[in-house]
Order: C-alpha cells, then sequence, then structure tokens
C-alpha cells in the first residue's frame, strides 16, 4: 500500500507533488494510526472511474439496498485543477462550505470535497480542522 502511494505522489508534476506529500504528512500526523488506503480509480471490470484517491481511517457506508462497505474518512486526490481533499460522512452537505468555507482561503468547497489549486492559496489550520472534524464523526 505505501509503495502504490509513494508511486502515486511521485507520478505528479511539480508542484503538486510536493503538495500532495506535504498533505499525505500532514494527514498521516492528524490521524496517527489510521487505516490507509489506496484506490487506483478504476472498477472491477478495470475500467477508469475515478481518479486515483489516498485514503485515511475507515468508516462504514450504507447504501440504500441495505447493503454496506467498508471505506474511508478523509481522502486526497490529484486532478487536473489541482487537490481535492474528501472529507466523507458529514451528513449536513453545507456544513463544510458554512464552517470552513469562509476562511479556507482560494477553494471551492462542496458536500464532502475540498478542491483547491495549491496549498499555498489556502489556510492550512482551517484545513486541518475540517480534516478533524470530519475523522471524529461516526
Amino acid at each position: 500500500m505505501e509503495a502504490q502511494i509513494a508511486a502515486y505522489i511521485a507520478a505528479q508534476p511539480e508542484p503538486k507533488r510536493s503538495d500532495l506529500q506535504a498533505l499525505h504528512d500532514r494527514v498521516l500526523q492528524i490521524l496517527p494510526g489510521a487505516k490507509t488506503w489506496f484506490l487506483d480509480g478504476t472498477d472491477d471490470t478495470g475500467k477508469i472511474v475515478s481518479n486515483p484517491n489516498i485514503g485515511f481511517g475507515s468508516r462504514t457506508m450504507h447504501y440504500a439496498d441495505g447493503k454496506t462497505r467498508e471505506f474511508y474518512r478523509v481522502g486526497l486526490s490529484a486532478n487536473t485543477a489541482g487537490i481535492s481533499v474528501y472529507i466523507l460522512g458529514i451528513e449536513d452537505k453545507n456544513h463544510l462550505a458554512e464552517t470552513y468555507g469562509p476562511t479556507l482561503g482560494k477553494a471551492k468547497v462542496t458536500g464532502y470535497c475540498i478542491r483547491f489549486k495549491a496549498l499555498k492559496d489556502i489556510d492550512l489550520s482551517t484545513l486541518e480542522a475540517a480534516i478533524r472534524d470530519g475523522a471524529a464523526r461516526d
């Protein structure tokens, strides 16, 4: 797992590589001992369905059909526009934007995603608070 994560980060162009590595290291500090994940972005058939993701922590996702699945709580992904931080498990889809958006800096905040071009564009302490908030939820 760690080798996949390291290879994924190393494959990113600068300065995104350094930002993603710094974020990865920071999340590991925020969530010591958390389970780490690497999703390569493909489904069971090998079809690409998303950008690769690095995940941290664990939560049980419940689906409408009654099935459940273990998944990460906090995720990081590089994309064409920059970096996305996923914070899963917050029921109120306005919470991230209303609580952290005003002080986050140059970022787009949705119900579960904080997207920004570079770390220098955001307030890192606000991002850390959002990550801690999401990780503390059941």
